[in-house]
């Protein structure tokens, strides 16, 4: 399985960005889907946004036109750059990977990150 660690979380106002990143290592990077999910405290591990292996991108719909994931495969990293952020969207992020397609649900997910925490103050 591919490792994957996250960074790029942190406290930022309302309004504000961040931008998170995700390092890949241990596998060929470019054969796997990418994806961000995020959990909220006493909530389910929900979807952000995926991108698969020749970035095409996909958003739920709390985080279209606010978010946008991207990947670059010679640096074996995936983005997650958040704008205009709600306090809604405080929760821990985590970075997801699956070889091959794309991937919008937890169970299948083949490989996770360990977290990073967004915190959006109002």
């Amino acid at each position: 399985q591919v490792q994957l660690v996250e960074s790029g979380g942190g406290l930022v106002q309302a309004g504000g960005s961040l931008r998170l990143s995700c390092a890949a290592s241990g596998r060929t990077f470019s054969n796997y889907a990418m994806a961000w999910f995020r959990q909220a405290p006493g909530k389910e591990r929900e979807f952000v946004a995926a991108i698969s292996r020749n970035s095409i991108t996909y958003y739920a719909d709390s985080v279209k036109g606010r978010f946008t994931i991207s990947r670059d495969n010679a640096k074996n990293t995936v983005y997650l750059q958040m704008n205009s952020l709600e306090p809604e969207d405080t929760a821990l992020y985590y970075c997801a990977a699956r070889e091959g397609v794309l991937v919008t649900i937890p169970r299948n997910v083949g490989s996770w990150g360990q977290g990073t925490q967004v915190t959006v103050s109002s």
